[in-house]
């Protein structure tokens, strides 16, 4: 979320507006084709923040003011150019009124640019529309019809953190034994495996680079990580020129409430190396301790295509990576073509099982 201030860039030659080109990596001016580099705009290096930093918004250079605008429906905040007064919101087509509130948060460290043109994301998403089994026809033909994408920069935070971890355990090593079982009135000898643990403690130690952690709630979670992955190391200093003819959304996540999902996604990872540290047949962990140590973040903008559709009285959203073009979306479905597909199935093990009948008869 940057500046609605900083969103628009003026043309040298003509003082049209300038916009960001995935293709160029550049200004382009759309009025009279005059371009404009952006090298000299970048700052020199990405710079991870400290954790205890932010949590306090300690120094202004950390903080920015932006004005943006809150979706009644989906709760997205989207920035809008300060001439428009009522729009749609580009994550559930909902009309949106703009606001004058001001917002004060802690401004993008890094952005992700956009690599695919909105032509290729139109491309991705109707080849993925076209695999759809069961998807309605007039959907599709809807969404087909040329409507423009949104080019959206969605808000993530990032962290980053050295951790040792103490444990306590049991490894379980799996052995069998004989035993004597009735079956059928008769006994009979079987294998029956069992366990034998033994109590175990150590360390395991990770460093832990770019956890990615989604700072909205505008898009469903099933959304946003059916997106990934995404190559982080092409992340560049923020500027607001990348979000020349783009929006961003702002965050809603809290950066506490970020780390906590942050710390979920490490623990994940922990008790996976504590069990290969354990080792054995089965592993039992009883007691972790985590410590962590140079904990920092980083709040990020990465680049989404999207486009939301009102198709008989139901929103649609479809989202492309807008750096892969890897798509994902709502998953709609026609009951006749289901309709058509159960009794097709019918009518196909219906046949099956008269030529198995006209069979059976040939044989006696």
């Amino acid at each position: 979320m940057t500046d609605v201030l900083d969103h628009r860039f003026p043309c040298d030659a003509c003082g049209a507006d300038l916009r960001f080109t995935p293709a160029a990596g550049q200004l382009v001016c759309d009025h009279c084709g005059n371009t404009a580099p952006m090298e000299g705009r970048r700052v020199a290096t990405l710079q991870e923040i400290d954790l205890h930093t932010g949590l306090s918004q300690g120094g202004s250079d950390l903080m920015e003011e932006t004005r943006v605008s809150t979706c009644p429906n989906c709760a997205a905040q989207v920035e809008f150019d300060p001439d428009i007064h009522a729009a749609e919101c580009p994550f559930c087509a909902t009309p949106v009124v703009t606001d004058t509130g001001a917002h004060r948060h802690i401004k993008p460290a890094g952005v992700l640019p956009f690599a695919l043109e909105e032509s290729a994301a139109k491309e991705a998403m109707s080849d993925w529309l076209g695999s759809l089994w069961f998807a309605p026809n007039g959907l599709q033909a809807y969404a087909r019809k040329g409507r423009k994408m949104q080019g959206i920069y969605v808000p993530y935070w990032t962290f980053d953190a050295d951790t040792t971890t103490d444990y306590a355990g049991q490894r379980g090593t799996v052995y069998y034994q004989t035993v004597t079982v009735i079956r059928d009135g008769k006994p009979v000898r079987k294998q029956v495996p069992r366990t034998r643990w033994r109590t175990v403690s150590g360390r395991v130690a990770r460093f832990f680079d770019d956890v990615l952690v989604l700072a909205s709630r505008s898009l469903p979670a099933r959304f946003t990580k059916a997106l990934s992955p995404w190559d982080l190391s092409a992340l560049t200093p923020y500027t607001p020129e990348f979000l020349a003819g783009f929006r961003a959304e702002g965050y809603t996540v809290t950066l506490e409430d970020g780390f906590e999902d942050a710390k979920q996604q490490m623990d994940a990872v922990i008790n996976r190396d504590i069990r290969f540290d354990i080792g054995g047949d089965k592993q039992r962990i009883d007691h972790a301790r985590t410590q962590m140590r140079n904990v920092t973040f980083k709040h990020v903008l990465l680049p989404v295509w999207l486009a939301a559709y009102k198709y008989k009285g139901r929103s649609y959203r479809f989202v492309v990576n807008g750096q892969t073009g890897r798509v994902q979306g709502e998953r709609p479905y026609s009951a006749w073509k289901i309709g058509f597909a159960v009794l097709a199935g019918l009518v196909l093990a219906a046949a099956v099982g008269y030529a198995i009948a006209l069979s059976e008869q040939g044989r006696f």
